[in-house]
């Protein structure tokens, strides 16, 4: 990977085989909190190594998507599932607006990528806190847009397909960025 500025991504270099590979064995909630920390570690994989510049740009015009704002949206999942969900916390949304319902997408100047990281590793921390005694049949507390309850079972789920999904797109973004590929 060549960069024309210091990186801008985590200060602690994943390689790709160190990252947690899920257990082909385990129990159910093993199982599944080991798929979704694998998705985490691998987006944070795909942001490795590049710079600010690399990490804020859009190279699939028309689209929009860049690996920040993949950050940006994924600490926005993290939040509404596990804690406004599932917890029923009230919380605001961190990026998104009713003006702006893809606002964690659209950035400024100043939104730079070291602070969505650490506000993404600061959500998964706080999931991960949110869920660690409850069983998998545990109903939410809260509800979703559409009012609908749901197990934590779904939303462990719903996550690993929702990084697995966003993960894909990380590749291609990263392909068009650097050349960079990998699983």
């Amino acid at each position: 990977m060549t960069t024309t500025d210091a990186p801008a991504g985590p200060t602690a270099p994943i390689d790709p085989a160190q990252r947690p590979e899920p257990a082909t064995t385990a129990g159910e909630r093993e199982m599944l909190e080991g798929w979704l920390e694998y998705h985490r570690a691998t987006l944070a994989w795909k942001c490795q190594g590049l710079t600010e510049e690399q990490l804020r740009r859009a190279p699939l015009a028309p689209s929009e998507l860049t690996l920040l704002g993949l950050v940006r949206h994924l600490t926005e999942v993290e939040r509404y599932w596990f804690r406004i969900v599932m917890l029923g916390e009230d919380l605001p949304d961190l990026y998104s607006t009713r003006e702006d319902v893809d606002g964690d997408f659209h950035f400024g100047e100043a939104d730079t990528f070291d602070h969505g990281r650490r506000m993404w590793q600061g959500e998964i921390e706080l999931a991960r806190a949110a869920v660690a005694e409850l069983p998998l049949d545990a109903q939410s507390v809260g509800r979703s847009r559409h009012g609908e309850v749901f197990n934590l079972r779904w939303i462990y789920t719903h996550m690993i397909e929702e990084y697995a999904r966003h993960n894909g797109h990380a590749d291609l973004l990263r392909e068009q960025i650097d050349g960079a590929t990998g699983e």
